[in-house]
């Protein structure tokens, strides 16, 4: 009977244990030799049943857990000035797997956050991912560039030797040549990702030249360590997070480093543009983790609020339900109409399903609305009519969703702009709800 390599007054139910654990010293993959009591192997039989059952359980406790470790995380960023945090949410497409080179008796290891033992993504990952993302935007051989340029266009002088610092230096850091001792940190600080999902999942890869690979002869395999189509398939499995699962990515940006290497980049948020730019390139071209030349690691940004934030709902009282609202028969509306329409019933079903509990600034919510405000500031085809309806449903709704004060909203939004492109301003139409 396969059991963990632990001393047995540990017991032998580990169920309670973290994942991280569980996958780990806790493996029930190991058989005690009766005529060798101090030497174990591997009981690769039993490893194909029982023991993944374990391993890819997610406890409530350790879904608890992970949704504690993104609130401290988004507690964290909210005690930031907005201006010098980015925070995306995304969901993934397709499985997600990392830490496959981690030492492990399976030879396939995985990343476990310790001493939680939970999945997570390192932050020194999302670097790596999101640097490659804008040297390929940089490169130029993409249509949309994104902003991102490898040209030198940041004088700075280190050392007594002057240098040309592009945007990919200046956010993401100047790496030392061979033999040099010239570097510049970047502006940008990664958190970790903590991915928020209920169960892990167990793939299988199944390398068909194993002997080719290894060089390693076999009777089966005819004694050849030449690639040929008589090798035997052996299935190697390995965990993933499942599909559909929430990665939200939190960056710091150190705006006083910035405005010295580049202030150009930290004016209106541009370094903002130019993070989102990369980001949409890698959910689209590059993914993250391991294994993503085959599709692993996909993902896409995400439109709800995370588990993690979103309010607990309250039974409702005992009653008839609630008339259902009817829209009533009218000209059809444009499309950015259309928009500012879905914002503000979004907005009103937040505030009903909340039941007054605003949100935390930095949010999907408050997104959204700087979102329809650039939209409606920056976009050539929206009239005055549209612009003073945007701005109406956010002054209007903002608020009752999220803890902001309004009156530094409206002008970091520029809402006066599109008040007066709509005739009037904006005290005026606050006079006016009143």
């Amino acid at each position: 009977m396969p059991r963990a390599a632990v001393p047995q007054y540990l017991g032998r139910d580990f169920r309670s244990a973290s994942p991280g654990m569980r996958f780990g010293m806790y493996l029930r993959l190991w058989t005690d030799q009766k005529d060798q009591p101090n030497l174990w192997e591997k009981n690769n039989f039993m490893a194909t049943k029982d023991m993944w059952d374990e391993v890819v359980k997610l406890s409530p406790g350790d879904q608890a857990l992970a949704r504690a470790l993104l609130q401290r995380q988004q507690d964290l960023i909210a005690r930031l000035p907005q201006e010098a945090v980015f925070v995306a949410h995304a969901r993934s497409v397709a499985p997600f797997t990392t830490g496959l080179g981690n030492e492990h008796p399976l030879e396939n290891g995985f990343a476990f956050l310790n001493p939680h033992g939970l999945p997570y993504f390192p932050a020194s990952g999302v670097k790596g991912v999101l640097r490659q993302a804008a040297r390929q935007l940089a490169s130029g051989e993409w249509e949309d560039h994104g902003g991102w340029t490898m040209q030198g266009t940041f004088p700075v002088s280190l050392e007594g030797e002057q240098l040309l610092l592009s945007p990919l230096d200046v956010l993401f850091g100047l790496e030392s040549s061979e033999g040099s001792t010239t570097h510049v940190r970047g502006a940008l600080t990664f958190w970790d990702v903590i991915p928020q999902c209920d169960t892990l999942l167990l793939e299988i890869m199944t390398p068909h030249q194993t002997h080719y690979y290894q060089k390693k002869k076999d009777r089966r395999t005819g004694d050849s360590v030449s690639p040929h189509d008589s090798g035997q398939p052996i299935p190697v499995k390995f965990l993933t997070v499942p599909p559909d699962s929430v990665f939200v990515f939190h960056v710091h940006c150190d705006l006083a480093h910035l405005r010295r290497l580049a202030p150009s980049l930290a004016e209106g948020g541009m370094w903002k543009t130019l993070l989102e730019a990369a980001l949409r390139h890698a959910f689209q071209w590059l993914g993250f983790g391991a294994k993503t030349s085959v599709g692993y690691g996909t993902m896409a940004f995400e439109e709800k609020p995370h588990p993690a934030r979103e309010a607990p709902l309250r039974e409702a009282p005992a009653g008839p339900a609630p008339a259902q609202e009817t829209l009533t028969e009218g000209p059809p509306l444009s499309k950015n109409m259309q928009t500012v329409e879905e914002f503000r019933q979004k907005m009103k079903e937040q505030f009903q399903r909340s039941r007054g509990r605003k949100d935390r600034p930095h949010t999907t919510w408050h997104d959204q609305a700087r979102n329809l405000a650039r939209l409606a500031r920056e976009g050539e085809d929206w009239s005055p009519d549209e612009k003073r309806a945007a701005a109406e449903a956010i002054t209007e709704w903002l608020p009752k969703v999220v803890q902001v004060d309004m009156k530094e909203e409206k002008k970091k939004m520029k809402l006066e702009e599109l008040y007066r492109a709509g005739g009037e301003s904006s005290a005026g139409s606050e006079s006016k709800e009143t």
